[in-house]
């Protein structure tokens, strides 16, 4: 009899616990409202001269709503306490090109990727117009950029072991930096490496068609959360097949259709 009961305890243990893992995706489908935490950052997210939120991430959280037919709430949180954030349940996902990293998923479940990015290198034409390779880079009179405290500092070091390596504490003095020929070249999340090319291209080259480093990005929940990665997996499964994922991507980060020459008051994101 106590084997039966325990038995009929275990089975009740179990159905509580998958129900409790659907309850954050049910809870948004009935509340009819969709907690996304995002961090500025040109082109993933930013806020246009009106006030008003635009960029790659924010297109796809709100067809994600859309879809989902839930109400869009875009909740704004700094880069280093976007996973605080989702772990206290302040929001119900994050999506903002957070990179799909082993230590990251011992705290939150990942979807599929829908997104990729990297690390890369813009070069100053007239300081490196007569280097033909990355060993010409690496040389003790060549200096290389970096943002201090980032993941491009610790490739820099590493790959440019010979050469001298400036850090800069603002993403902005190390992009002037190499704009004026200061330094050889920037070593830097993308895609800043790629706009620089853009905006500056008497000035600015890409050495390279691929990056440095590369990574994948993807939505995140926090764990235990199957039913919302079920569904989130198959959302950008069927997004990505009708090519919508790619063709948002291009737009956002493959030229500066988007962007107003103007105004350069958002931060750029550093990994």
């Amino acid at each position: 009899m106590k084997r039966i009961q325990l038995f009929f305890y275990l089975i009740i243990l179990v159905l509580f616990s998958n129900f409790a893992h659907a309850d954050a995706f049910n809870q948004v489908l009935k509340s009819g409202e969709l907690r996304v935490g995002v961090s500025l950052s040109e082109p993933w997210a930013m806020k246009d001269k009106e006030g008003n939120f635009t960029g790659f991430e924010i297109q796809i959280a709100e067809q994600l709503a859309k879809d989902m037919g839930v109400q869009l709430k875009l909740k704004v949180v700094n880069w280093e306490d976007l996973i605080n954030t989702l772990i206290a349940k302040q929001i119900d996902i994050i999506i903002a090109g957070l990179a799909i990293t082993p230590s990251r998923a011992l705290h939150i479940n990942y979807s599929n990727a829908y997104a990729s990015g990297g690390i890369g290198i813009a070069a100053s034409i007239v300081k490196t117009e007569h280097k033909d390779s990355l060993n010409d880079l690496n040389k003790p009179k060549v200096t290389i950029g970096v943002v201090s405290n980032t993941v491009s500092e610790k490739l820099a070091k590493r790959i440019f072991n010979h050469a001298q390596i400036k850090s800069f504490v603002k993403t902005k003095d190390a992009k002037n930096a190499v704009i004026e020929g200061k330094i050889h070249a920037l070593i830097s999340s993308s895609p800043i490496p790629r706009f620089l090319a853009l905006k500056h291209p008497e000035k600015i080259d890409m050495p390279l068609n691929k990056p440095l480093l590369g990574y994948k990005a993807g939505m995140a929940v926090n764990k235990g959360e199957q039913e919302f990665l079920n569904y989130l997996n198959a959302w950008i499964t069927a997004r990505d097949a009708e090519g919508w994922l790619s063709a948002k991507h291009k737009f956002w980060f493959e030229s500066l259709d988007w962007k107003n020459e103007n105004d350069d008051t958002n931060a750029n994101r550093q990994y």
